[in-house]
């Protein structure tokens, strides 16, 4: 099917197939399960930001029928990323107080401008520092969001579109069987 549209799950296909043709679908659908459920970490369990992240996927996942063991390191790791990335921009919002009440201090003369100068660059960097780390740990949410798809998609542009015509009898055949069961009644 090189070119073609990828295969849909069999529950987005409307009635344009024939029996056979969703059966075939459904038993190579049910063949990339393991029938297990996503169990969360306890690491997770423990980190409420991550919990509730879980807890969100968790629920996307099971109404496409993709909450699967296969998928939970994946988005266990994803989920304290997820975590991570939240307490890194609390960090940024912290330094971005601390450059007002730096300004602040200079401004009521409370310091000099060299020591305005010294903590504002101090506070850029760690700012800047953070902003880096941030970009890191979203880079690699990114990469499992496009893997855990991209899994997700060739799985399903593994399944057949239609069943297999070389198992099928050929409708000269059905009928000579049918003819000789036919005979042997009599």
């Amino acid at each position: 099917m090189p070119g073609g549209r990828p295969t849909k799950p069999l529950v987005l296909v409307k009635g344009h197939r024939t029996k056979a043709e969703k059966e075939v679908r459904e038993k190579a659908e049910k063949k990339l399960l393991t029938g297990i459920s996503l169990k969360e970490w306890p690491e997770v369990k423990d980190d409420p930001i991550a919990h509730k992240e879980f807890k969100r996927l968790k629920k996307v996942l099971k109404a496409i029928d993709q909450d699967n063991a296969l998928h939970e390191a994946v988005i266990n790791r994803y989920c304290l990323l997820h975590s991570e990335c939240k307490g890194v921009e609390l960090l940024k919002e912290q330094c971005n107080d601390d450059l007002k009440e730096v300004f602040e201090a200079y401004q009521k003369q409370e310091i000099d401008f060299l020591t305005y100068l010294e903590k504002k660059e101090g506070i850029q960097n760690r700012f800047l520092a953070l902003d880096k780390k941030l970009m890191e740990k979203r880079k690699m949410m990114l990469a499992i969001e496009k893997e855990n798809v991209m899994t997700i998609q060739s799985a399903l542009r593994s399944i057949p579109k239609t069943p297999d015509k070389s198992a099928e009898k050929s409708p000269m055949a059905a009928f000579l069987e049918r003819r000789q069961a036919g005979k042997n009644a009599t």
